[in-house]
């Protein structure tokens, strides 16, 4: 993405903040704050073939650390096999596989860059067409570098992208922090319209500044959350890291069942982060 194409995206932000508030703020304030980050820090275009970066990349393995299913009831096991995660023809593949594996009746994979990567603001995307079915939970989503001290939801999380398989033209982006966390985070969906996401690639994106965090779908801005929104503190004030992942079930959307195809697949063009 070169300079011209983001300053001309935030251009078209800065009009559709203004004339669109209405649809896309849930602040009861008449402005939103549109932020200018176009500086390029890191970003990972998938085009070498075979296995992740690992200076960038870290792979989560198993089914959680108290084997519940990721504290979700996902019913995936994650490997770093090139069979649940690789990089091919200039993008990464992370595929839901239905098979007996270490006593999960699923396999996947889920990556992160605690450790290698973290950043306090700036927009963090990634360009992401998403697999389809009943209990496929495909998610883009970020967490505070401080979760090993004060444990989730002190450490905040902020999810990017999530969305339900059975429906595939809508997506949703979240906030979970103290007092606002599992079933009570603050919330937004964003319906597709004439099209589906596991139709075609779309960009996922978050701009977020001091006091406020704005979520997008591609030239879309649907949605702004700033410390006003939360009825808890406001822990996005720190570095967070990113994460990637297919689950299988789950409390988000259900098990998967017996019209749901495998393997699906969760295509991922980009990521890039901002500031």
């Amino acid at each position: 993405m070169n300079q011209f194409k983001i300053n001309k995206r935030v251009f078209k932000y800065f009009i559709l903040s203004v004339s669109f508030f209405t649809f896309f703020s849930c602040s009861t304030d008449n402005n939103q704050t549109v932020t200018n980050l176009n500086q390029l820090v890191i970003q990972d275009d998938f085009n070498v073939n075979g296995a992740l970066d690992s200076a960038m990349w870290n792979y989560d393995i198993g089914n959680g650390p108290g084997n519940d299913g990721w504290g979700n009831q996902e019913l995936q096991y994650y490997t770093d096999r090139p069979e649940n995660i690789s990089i091919e023809d200039g993008m990464m593949k992370i595929t839901a596989i239905q098979e007996s594996f270490e006593g999960s009746g699923y396999t996947s994979s889920r990556i992160t860059t605690k450790g290698k990567f973290e950043q306090k603001y700036g927009r963090f995307e990634a360009r992401i067409k998403l697999p389809w079915g009943q209990g496929m939970w495909p998610a883009f989503w970020m967490l505070g570098s401080n979760i090993d001290e004060v444990s989730w939801p002190n450490c905040g999380e902020i999810d990017i992208m999530e969305n339900r398989g059975s429906e595939p033209t809508l997506i949703s982006s979240a906030l979970h922090g103290p007092g606002y966390s599992g079933g009570n985070p603050i919330f937004k969906s964003y319906n597709l319209e004439d099209s589906r996401f596991d139709n075609e690639f779309h960009i996922f994106g978050i701009e977020w500044g001091p006091d406020y965090i704005n979520f997008y779908v591609d030239d879309v801005l649907y949605n702004q959350i700033t410390p006003n929104d939360v009825p808890g503190i406001w822990v996005f004030d720190q570095p967070f890291y990113i994460i990637i992942n297919l689950a299988v079930g789950g409390n988000f959307g259900g098990p998967p069942n017996t019209d749901t195809v495998f393997p699906q697949t969760m295509l991922v063009d980009y990521v890039r982060i901002y500031q």
